[in-house]
């Protein structure tokens, strides 16, 4: 669903991004883990479109994508919650909600039945302030808002950073629900090891832009990818 080939990324005259190789399946979920400040979120935001790539191809299903902002590629099917969550403070969550009618037809202007469902807290604060939310409530509004897109691929930056694990659990079951729908790739950016262990269907870790080490999650040990991502 997601592909990319030779990926490089600057920031001004410093590099970040090697030459990145990274293909993200529908129906899976692909973790990028790595320490601090070794190019996880910077990934992020070159697929996203919210900082051009110097170099390299970005395919999604099938069709290559050239340098467009963030705007297009959600247009395209590349849904993006960010560190951070995002979410709009002043206004409502039926408002931050709807803001991702933007990217549907006038039709289908509508928060689904499945909204609620996976996320029951948002139906019950639907006109509190976005910015009134917990931390974790945040984070949930984040995600919903994104589902509402229906995107291809699906990017998650750091979902657990500063949740509380009653929240965390729930968000890993959302992340299962939606690998098991099977028409969705899914990239995650998370530190919590055993969350994301848990999760992925396979790994990459990048070391200073580049990846040291990659493969399924049948073919690397807990070990290794352990002792991979902490040094």
């Amino acid at each position: 669903m997601l592909k990319t080939e030779n990926l490089t990324l600057h920031y001004g005259g410093s590099q970040i991004l090697y030459g990145l190789n990274i293909e993200a399946l529908a129906g899976q979920v692909t973790c990028i883990m790595g320490t601090n400040g070794v190019g996880k979120t910077s990934l992020f935001r070159a697929l996203s479109g919210w900082h051009p790539r110097s170099g390299g191809k970005v395919i999604l299903d099938g069709e290559e994508i050239g340098r467009v902002p963030a705007q297009a590629m959600a247009r395209k099917g590349l849904g993006y919650v960010p560190q951070g969550r995002m979410i709009f403070p002043l206004l409502s969550v039926r408002e931050n909600l709807e803001t991702a009618f933007a990217l549907l037809p006038k039709s289908e202007h509508r928060i689904p039945d499945e909204t609620f469902e996976l996320f029951p807290i948002l139906k019950d604060f639907l006109h509190r302030r976005g910015g009134d939310l917990s931390g974790g409530q945040q984070q949930q509004l984040a995600i919903a808002r994104a589902m509402i897109m229906r995107p291809k691929v699906l990017l998650l930056d750091e979902p657990t950073e500063g949740i509380q694990p009653n929240i965390i659990q729930q968000i890993g079951r959302v992340i299962d629900y939606l690998r098991q729908k099977g028409d969705m790739a899914i990239l995650l950016v998370e530190q919590y090891f055993d969350f994301a262990y848990g999760l992925a269907d396979r790994f990459y870790v990048l070391k200073r832009g580049t990846i040291a080490l990659e493969g399924e999650k049948s073919a690397l040990s807990r070990e290794t990818l352990r002792a991979t991502v902490s040094v």
